[in-house]
């Protein structure tokens, strides 16, 4: 089986323009490795054209016209876990890393890599690797690590219950919207949560908090 998915992957390509999808079909059917049995330009093609076909990766963009490739990526592993994902995308900020790592993306490309790269990130990823761009991984590592060094000394002030579910959902990559709709509450008030919490630990951005749950959760 391993041989099968290595000498033969089946892979559904998901971006908005036609172009880009004609473009890495051209490049991908050249080898013949990777056979494209499908193409979607929305979430909801995404999900409904893996369910039909089964591929063993889809290739997806992060920006889809009727929602995230977040979402799409959460319902695919749901309905097909055994289709791994990738994101190829021009995203490159820690929030969008983030949130697709923790949405179960298996890679995370910026499409400004070589077609060839390209390639053997498909391979690799349809052989059970994760692959994400060193370019987006660096310099999220670094504010991750200098999120993680912060001490209970640092922010003296304890967590809530209620943040704590907050910064929980932020972790997992929800939206505010998304978030609001878990708990029953407004955007509002999650924003207020969410300033209370970045007060509290002395962090200025999303992925920071995420980390810091991160962190505290593998204690």
């Amino acid at each position: 089986m391993p041989q099968q998915a290595i000498n033969t992957i089946r892979l559904v390509l998901v971006d908005d323009h036609e172009v880009v999808r004609i473009g890495l079909r051209t490049l991908l059917d050249r080898i013949g490795i990777i056979q494209v049995v499908g193409e979607a330009g929305t979430a909801t093609e995404a999900v409904a054209e893996t369910i039909r076909l089964k591929p063993d990766v889809v290739l997806m963009d992060l920006r889809l016209p009727d929602g995230t490739g977040i979402d799409a990526c959460r319902d695919i592993r749901t309905a097909c876990p055994g289709t791994r994902v990738i994101f190829l995308t021009s995203f490159a900020d820690d929030d969008a890393v983030l949130a697709a790592v923790f949405g179960g993306a298996d890679g995370y490309l910026l499409k400004e890599i070589g077609g060839e790269t390209l390639i053997q990130s498909i391979q690799s990823i349809a052989r059970g690797q994760s692959i994400l761009d060193p370019a987006v991984t660096q310099p999220l590592l670094a504010r991750m690590r200098a999120a993680s060094t912060q001490t209970a000394e640092d922010h003296p002030e304890p967590i809530t219950p209620q943040e704590q579910r907050v910064l929980a959902l932020v972790a997992d990559g929800k939206t505010n919207k998304e978030i609001a709709a878990a708990l029953g509450l407004s955007d509002k008030t999650v924003k207020n949560y969410l300033s209370h919490v970045y007060k509290k630990l002395q962090l200025t951005r999303r992925s920071q908090a995420a980390a810091f749950y991160v962190r505290r959760s593998s204690y």
